[in-house]
């Protein structure tokens, strides 16, 4: 059940990501409170039903480090600072195409400067992340069996005649 989690929640945090990062109209400071609240929602339920333990919060933490980077100022280098030490499981191309979408829903907000986008590149220049903008949904985590051994020996098992397994020998 936990691995079945995992992989449900990644494939939410995929999905929910690569519209983010394909759509302009959702890249705001109210997105990002939306998407957050939901988060907390989903982190609840999975506490709820006892399954922290299962790796699902985990997969949902670069669509919680986007929530925030659309919250965040974006004005100073003290802002881009602490985008960079924030969004560490956000790519650098992610980051920047998230500020170059970024749209103001009122007045009081202001786009991101292109100078202020080159400082964060600049900042994260040193990371060697891949090239890929969107994220695979598609990726399934392997499925671990847990192994139970059993307390019945091999040389007490009987072999019914009627399965025909003759060809199988006692050694």
């Amino acid at each position: 059940i936990q691995q079945v989690f995992k992989q449900l929640f990644y494939m939410i945090n995929a999905i929910a990501l690569n519209n983010l990062l394909l759509r302009k109209d959702v890249c705001s400071w109210s997105t990002g409170m939306q998407l957050r609240f939901n988060i907390s929602q989903l982190e609840e339920w999975l506490r709820g039903k006892n399954l922290q333990q299962s790796g699902a919060a985990q997969t949902l933490e670069p669509l919680i480090q986007a929530a925030q980077l659309l919250q965040l100022k974006k004005k100073t280098s003290e802002d881009a600072e602490a985008i960079c030490s924030l969004c560490t499981s956000l790519t650098t191309q992610q980051i920047v195409k998230i500020l170059n979408l970024y749209t103001p829903v009122n007045e009081f907000e202001e786009r991101v400067t292109v100078a202020f986008i080159r400082n964060i590149q600049k900042q994260l220049q040193e990371r060697n992340d891949p090239p890929q903008l969107l994220l695979d949904f598609k990726h399934m985590f392997p499925v671990v069996f847990p192994f139970n051994p059993s307390a019945i020996t091999m040389d007490s098992i009987h072999l019914p005649a009627s399965l025909n397994l003759d060809f199988l020998s006692k050694v």
